[in-house]
């Protein structure tokens, strides 16, 4: 197969960069399951926006200190400055924002944030926007969305990428030719017990890249999440109980139901607090009340929370909910700059996948879905600018180191994680 432009993964960073790209460029998507299976559809909280220029300062503030001042202040720059316009745009694909009486945007707060500057739709966010771009692609002649194709490997030669491994259920092992390729593959939860994250999403990218010797940067960054449904199950997708749950009102209790925490710390800092009072008190969980939330708020807000509870045994109304940290986000990545190229050249690097600075060691709440699309964005357009000046032939590529599927997937679980260790055990 020839294209364009290869993405590979689905999610709000791949659709957005595919939306992104001129019409006349033929484009091929490779989703690794279904279609709707990217943790960007799981996104409950919401999306951040510069609300004005009073609050530039506090907003740039507040993600440095949640990052540790460990991030990019270019990167930050960039991604505040294009918020409005990547709003806007999402405004235009049909993306229902909640808003006010007057017909103005709502906003919400969450953990370790100044002001309320977050964007919401119930508490499914992610899916409200990552369902309107899907529409969008797939009612695009350009674009095609191929479910249940793996990338495996890529094509490269001289420091130069020429598309991608892929495997389908149906057609099996194949190459993609792409002009430029686009790894938008999502996260590492999968490599975890614990996890918010669809299993599926095992860091193929970052694998990907160890093996090439592409630049990856801080991949032992990766983010627990103070609140997820406690479940004795084991396997099971961690729930998320959304942030925005603290920061309209919800406190966390230990065993005695006392209150042991300003709930509204930072993600990394916070779970830290719940750790050691689980230890305290000799339990797997601590508990987290709404009792202070008004009904008719939790119904309108968090529809989504209220309805798992209720599926799980848990009246949100009237009792609390066991909580506990699951990995949830991944701060490291490819080594990506602020037009998301990687070292490897005609070799993009978007999304949860990429590293650009932006989150430093912690990413503040909800600046995720953000992120991902301000610098998809500027991918695509680079991309665009770049391919008048299309060149070489692809290589030759021997596809039979590739037939033993389940092997291939443990090794690079393995190569991810024992890089992981190493950067733990060095620091």
């Amino acid at each position: 197969m020839k294209t364009d432009v290869l993405i590979a993964g689905c999610g709000c960073a791949g659709l957005y960069c595919a939306l992104q790209l001129p019409d006349d460029k033929q484009i091929v998507i490779l989703a690794k399951g279904e279609v709707t299976q990217s943790d960007s559809f799981l996104a409950q909280g919401g999306i951040c926006m510069l609300k004005d220029e009073s609050d530039y300062d506090a907003y740039f503030e507040d993600t440095m200190r949640a990052g540790h001042y460990e991030n990019n202040p270019d990167s930050v720059e960039v991604m505040i400055r294009s918020s409005q316009d990547t709003i806007g745009d999402l405004i235009r694909y049909g993306v229902n924002f909640h808003r006010e009486a007057d017909g103005s945007l709502s906003f919400t707060r969450e953990g370790a944030h100044s002001a309320k500057r977050i964007l919401f739709h119930e508490d499914i966010t992610g899916k409200e926007i990552t369902g309107r771009l899907l529409e969008q692609a797939k009612g695009r002649h350009n674009i095609t969305i191929l479910e249940h194709c793996a990338m495996l490997d890529i094509v490269c030669r001289d420091n130069n990428c020429y598309g991608v491994v892929a495997h389908s259920k149906d057609s099996g092992l194949f190459i993609i030719e792409a002009k430029d390729t686009v790894f938008a593959c999502g996260g590492i939860g999968g490599l975890y017990r614990h996890s918010t994250n669809y299993r599926q999403l095992t860091g193929d990218g970052v694998a990907v890249a160890l093996l090439h010797g592409i630049a990856v940067e801080h991949i032992n960054y990766v983010q627990i999440h103070p609140t997820t449904l406690y479940t004795e199950q084991e396997g099971e997708r961690s729930f998320l109980i959304s942030e925005s749950v603290r920061g309209e009102g919800a406190v966390l209790y230990n065993a005695q139901k006392e209150r042991f925490v300003d709930e509204l710390l930072p993600r990394d800092v916070l779970t830290k607090k719940i750790q050691e009072q689980m230890q305290k008190d000799g339990m797997p969980y601590v508990w987290l009340s709404m009792e202070h939330i008004p009904r008719e708020e939790i119904t309108g807000h968090f529809p989504n929370i209220v309805g798992h509870c209720k599926k799980k045994g848990y009246d949100v109304f009237h009792e609390c909910i066991p909580v506990v940290p699951a990995q949830h986000y991944f701060m490291g990545g490819i080594k990506a700059d602020l037009s998301g190229r990687t070292s490897m050249e005609h070799l993009y690097a978007i999304g949860e996948t990429a590293c650009n600075g932006v989150h430093g060691r912690n990413r503040l709440a909800s600046n995720s879905l953000l992120e991902s699309l301000v610098f998809a964005k500027r991918a695509a357009k680079d991309i665009a600018k770049g391919q008048a000046t299309y060149r070489k032939k692809i290589p030759q590529m021997d596809l039979s180191g590739y037939q033993n599927m389940q092997a291939l997937a443990q090794y690079y679980k393995k190569r991810v994680l024992d890089e992981i260790e190493r950067l733990e055990h060095h620091e």
